[in-house]
């Protein structure tokens, strides 16, 4: 049984997850399917409604396996976890170089 942290999690990661992946899939199916709604309506919607159900059943059992693989009781701890390792990395990497710039654009030198 799950504790209501991690169902929470994983219903907000589900919802939120949900409209990018819908976004992309939209960009994809639709254009094809646009000559063959209106050739044939009603079989286009439902094969495009068929399409949006079968990635839905694979975006939330992915999404599920996931919370129960890595047991991420709640979500605030696995933003937590990966804002640490940013800073690790962050705190590793080679910082750029800083610029400063004129009214014109020009590169002003550092002395």
């Amino acid at each position: 049984m799950s504790s209501r942290s991690k169902s929470l999690s994983e219903a907000f990661v589900n919802s939120f997850g949900s409209s990018p992946i819908g976004y992309c899939v939209g960009i994809i199916i639709l254009p094809i399917s646009a000559g063959w709604l209106k050739e044939d309506p009603i079989a286009a919607t439902m094969m495009v409604t068929m399409v949006y159900a079968t990635v839905s059943f694979v975006r939330v059992y992915f999404l599920r396996r996931f919370f129960e693989k890595f047991s991420y009781d709640d979500l605030g701890k696995l933003f937590l976890k990966l804002f640490r390792k940013m800073q690790v990395f962050y705190r590793f990497s080679v910082k750029p170089k800083q610029h400063q710039f004129n009214i014109l654009g020009m590169e002003d030198e550092k002395k």
